[in-house]
This record gives C-alpha cells, structure tokens and sequence, in this order.
C-alpha cells in the first residue's frame, strides 16, 4: 500500500469515529437561552397610591408576572434601571426630589426591595398667563379672553403640580374657550420650571386665541320630505350672530326632540370662513320614517300587565302635522289616545289637539273619563311651557249607582329641568308646576274651580361613591263647593312614584260606598321622598343599590291630612333609556312588604 492510501484509510478511521462519538458541550453563547431568574418584589414607599403607581408601571413589576422569562442578565439589567423609571414615573405625581434604590442581598438573591423616597410635593408657586405678542382682537376681546381663560384654569396656585393635573388644565381651558367664542384657540408656548429643591414650579403660558366667530349660514343636507323652513325655524340664531357652542348643540336637541330625524349634528365649518368673518352652519340630518308603528308588551307595578300599539305618522296628507295614536290595554288600566300637533313654529312652540280615553279598574269602583285638549307647547332645551284648554266628562261606576261629572278649564304647565343628565341624573333638579281654573258639573249642579300641583326632585352626589335623591309633590283643588269634580281632577297617593310599599291610588279618603268603605279622589295631597344610592361593585357603576323612606297621602282637606309612610331597598340599573328600578318596600299602616318596578324618572 502507498504511503498516499494509508493517509486516506487513517483520515476515513478518523472521520467515522467522529460521527459516532457524542459531541463536546458548547459554551453558552450571546444567542443561547439562559435559565429563568425567578425573583419576587417589594415595593416600600408612601403614600400608598405611589406604591400602586410603581407596582403598575414599573418594567421590574410588570415582568414579574409575565409569562416571558427573564434570564440573570437581564434581571440585573432592570434592576439596575429601576431606581431610574421609578424617579420618572414619580415626577408625574408631582414628585422632583425622589431618591430610589434596590437592595439584593447574597443569600437571597430572589428578593428584591425598592425602597422609594418620594420627598416633597412640589406646587404651583406662580402662575402667568398671557396672549400672544401677534393677538389681533380688540382690547375688549383679549380682556373677555384672559378673563374666561383664568375662570377656567384648574390648577392654581398651591395646588400640587402633576403631570395629569397639568395637562387637564390645559386641555380644559382651551375647551372652554373654543366653546365660548373662539373655535381657534390654542396655545402658543406653555412651560414649566420645576425648581426640585424648594419643590416649587412656575407655571408660564401664552395663548393665541384665534377670532371671535360668529355664525353664518346655515347648510342643511339629508331633507327629502320636509322643508328647510322647519330646520331653520328651530335654529335660534341669526346670521352674524356671535358663535358659542351651546347655541349649536341646543339647535341639535330642537331638532332630535321633533322626532322628524332620526339622526341631527350641527357643526361649524372653520375652513369657510366668509370675507366678513362668517363661518357658515353644517346641519346634517337623515329623517325618520313618515310612518311608524309600535307594538308594546310589559307589566308595570301600578297596572299590572299590558299590551300596547302606537302609531305615528309625521307628514299625514303630506301638511306640516304629527299625527300619533296610541292604544294600551292593562290588567287594570286602558287608555286611548290621539293626537295631532303641528312642527315646530319659529317661537319653539307646537299647535295641538288631543283626545284621550281612559278606563281605571285599580280601584273601588270602574272609572272612566274622555278628555278633549286644544292648546299649544312651546319646548326649549331645559323648559317646556304648556298651556291648554280642557274639555273633560268621566262616567264613576259603582255596584248598582253611576255618577256622571264633567269639568272644563283652562291650564298653564311649566317645566324646568337642570340636570347634568336628562336620562340619567346625578346631580341637579327639576320641577313641575300646573294651574288651572274652570267650571265643574255634576248631576246636582255647577260651580267654579281653582287646581294646582307642584312637583321638585333633586339629585346630588354625597361623597366619594354616594348619590342622594329627594322628591317633593302638593296638590289642591279649591272652590267646587258640593260639585263633585271628574275622578282625573282630584288626587290619590301611593305606587312607584309616589309612596312605595302601597298600590298605585291606594291612598286617600276613605268613601262608605254600597256598604263597604273604598278610597276616592282627594282634594288635597302631599307626599315627599329621600333616597341614597350606591354602586354594588365599583367596577361596574351602572349597577346600583339603594335605600329610601317615602311618606304622603291624599286628603279631603289639610285638617284630615295624615301621612302613610313606606321604606325599603331596591336595586338600580342606570340603562341607555333611563335608570331601571326594582324596589321592596314596607308598608307601615299595613306591615305589609310590596314589588315595586320602573323606568325613568317622573315629573
């Protein structure tokens, strides 16, 4: 054999033996995995919404809990950059002058503690506020300007300095001004020295305010049916008319509360501004259907089960009407109704005539009265003013007698409301007031009227989680003499909007009829309401629980006046059409326990 053949048998040995041996381990490397380093954390630091603060954010908390491991390498990488996030994340609390360190010991070197001091709070030590050097309005702008703007900076001086608080005060002044007048404000430069030291920051800012706009003409899309004269007449503004955002979104409820559009938004167009300083109106609406029809089933505390069908026709015959019929049948309770309204006229008002049908069998006795109304409504944002005349016969039928009664009057309503929420109210009130006067009959002669109701809830948060709500109602009919008046003239207390833990018209005088004693109408009633809310869970507010006593009653006269009182629990659901309401109350005349259920807040 050649000394060239042996080489390559001896390299093939090698090479075989290579491939059949195991192979040598490798140093880890840059790009090999190392172990997981599992490590636990302490956070010590006060006051303890800064130890919420850091436990959220930090990168060193967030990991902790991640399902991506962390090798040793890694975790001294954060634990090294710790201190550093942690003074950050306290300078967004107000805190400039913190110190922050981790220790690790040898023994454990799983147990980590950052150990936080935050130091002083630092405050607003000066605030100033300015316009822009190149401001072009008249000395009596700039000065309504700085005046709206200061009225709404919130964070003033002495208040603590953070990042939030800072922000929203920016925010919330430029807000109000471009609500107020000034679509274009901004902000110029806005700064702040913080001074870590003697924890003091100075606040310096310049606005730039843009023009005083003012409101154009109005552009109208989406109209198919209706003319463009029923969306101006809701406007409320003439051209040239100074701009604030209310008088738009005012304009938007008119609309919507015609129930002609499905849809309405109202804008500012403020990349049109006309050569005089006009910046025209956007209406955009889609209308609703011409025609609609409604069916109902539910039940309802006061009456016990019902069925319902409405039916709305908003142009009949094609004339510049709302038609709408409404016909409900309950346990105890029928109603019909029709009516027939005009859209609205350039004062916000609307014509109309209604008649209405109803059949009461809650009580005593089987109750049934007819009403003829003329009169008009004039509806704003906040206020509704109604004033009718009223034609009305009832037919009382008890067991082997039948009363008849018949009234006419003429009636001036007025509504207010200050809510926060129409819907779903918090905070604010609203209130009722009804005059009228006229003639009554009855089957032993005539005689004048006079009848009043007045009606108050309020709403107001108590404390950090707690609403309070109050209602208060009075009622009187004066003069008459003898005449007995229509059963829909007097009063009765009691049910879900009145005094709970009593059936609806349960309460009032005392009537002997046929033998047996039976509540009537009175001519007098007063009934009053406190209530205290709270959310069950915090996490979901909407879900509410809550506790309330009502007292009231109706009356012959005040002298007999004595008061029922009912208290209870209940839950509350704030939904999209109203706060759904589910009560137990106690009846305290009859220590009786009765379910009470609703939706909406009565007035």
């Amino acid at each position: 054999m050649s000394a060239r053949a042996a080489s390559a048998a001896l390299w093939i040995l090698l090479l075989a033996g290579c491939a059949t041996s195991r192979p040598p381990p490798v140093a880890p490397s840059a790009t090999t995995p190392a172990a997981a380093a599992e490590y636990r954390l302490s956070i010590e630091v006060s006051p303890s919404a800064l130890r919420e603060l850091l436990d959220t954010h930090l990168d060193l908390a967030r990991f902790r809990a991640s399902s991506v491991p962390l090798g040793a390498a890694e975790l001294q990488r954060l634990v090294r950059a710790t201190p550093a996030e942690a003074r950050a994340l306290l300078e967004t609390e107000g805190y400039f002058n913190a110190t922050a360190r981790v220790e690790q010991t040898d023994e454990h070197p799983g147990d980590l503690r950052l150990i936080v001091e935050p130091g002083a709070l630092t405050r607003v030590g000066s605030l100033q506020l300015d316009l822009a050097a190149d401001t072009a309005l008249p000395e009596a702008d700039q000065q309504a300007v700085l005046q709206m703007a200061r009225q709404a900076w919130s964070l003033p001086e002495g208040d603590a300095f953070t990042q939030t608080a800072w922000a929203a005060a920016k925010s919330a002044t430029l807000q109000r001004l471009r609500a107020g007048g000034f679509p274009l404000a901004r902000w110029d430069e806005t700064r702040a020295d913080v001074d870590p030291e003697a924890a003091r920051a100075q606040l310096s800012l310049r606005l730039q305010p843009g023009v005083r706009a003012r409101l154009g003409s109005l552009r109208i899309e989406g109209l198919e049916r209706h003319s463009e004269s029923v969306v101006q007449r809701l406007a409320g503004f003439q051209s040239g008319d100074r701009y604030l955002e209310s008088r738009l979104l005012d304009f938007q409820e008119r609309l919507v509360k015609t129930q002609l559009f499905d849809a309405a938004r109202v804008q500012l167009l403020l990349d049109e501004a006309s050569p005089d300083g006009l910046y025209p109106v956007l209406v955009s609406l889609r209308e609703a259907p011409q025609q609609q029809a409604t069916t109902s089933v539910g039940y309802h505390a006061n009456a016990g089960q019902r069925v319902g069908l409405e039916y709305l026709n908003r142009q009949p015959l094609g004339l510049p009407l709302r038609a709408r019929s409404k016909l409900e049948l309950g346990r105890e309770l029928r109603t019909a109704e029709f009516e027939l309204s005009s859209h609205p006229q350039e004062d916000f008002t609307r014509r109309l005539a209604s008649m209405q049908y109803e059949q009461d069998r809650s009580g005593d006795q089987i109750s049934t009265s007819l009403g003829l109304r003329l009169g008009w409504l004039r509806d704003t944002t906040d206020d509704e003013q109604l004033t009718y005349a009223e034609l009305l016969r009832s037919r009382e039928e008890r067991t082997g007698s039948i009363d008849r009664r018949a009234a006419v009057s003429l009636n001036r309503q007025w509504i207010q409301r200050r809510l926060d929420n129409v819907l779903l109210p918090l905070d604010g009130h609203h209130g009722l007031l009804l005059v009228g006067a006229g003639m009554a009959r009855d089957d032993g002669g005539s005689a004048g009227f006079a009848r009043a109701q007045f009606k108050l809830g309020v709403f107001r948060p108590l404390g950090a989680h707690w609403f309070g709500s109050a209602r208060v109602e009075a009622a009187q009919v004066l003069g008459a003499g003898q005449v007995a008046l229509p059963e829909k003239l007097l009063w009765r207390a009691g049910g879900d909007d009145s005094v709970r833990g009593y059936a609806f018209h349960s309460l009032g005088p005392q009537a002997i009829v046929n033998g047996s004693p039976a509540v009537v109408g009175g001519r007098v009633m007063a009934t009053a309401s406190v209530e205290a809310a709270r959310p069950i869970n915090l996490a979901m507010p909407q879900l509410m629980g809550a506790v309330f006593i009502d007292a009231g009653q109706a009356a012959t006269s005040w002298g007999s006046y004595r008061p029922q009182i009912g208290w209870g629990a209940g839950l509350r659901w704030r939904s999209p059409v109203g706060p759904l309401k589910v009560d137990l109350a106690r009846a305290e005349q009859t220590g009786r326990w009765r379910l009470h259920f609703s939706v909406g807040i009565a007035l």
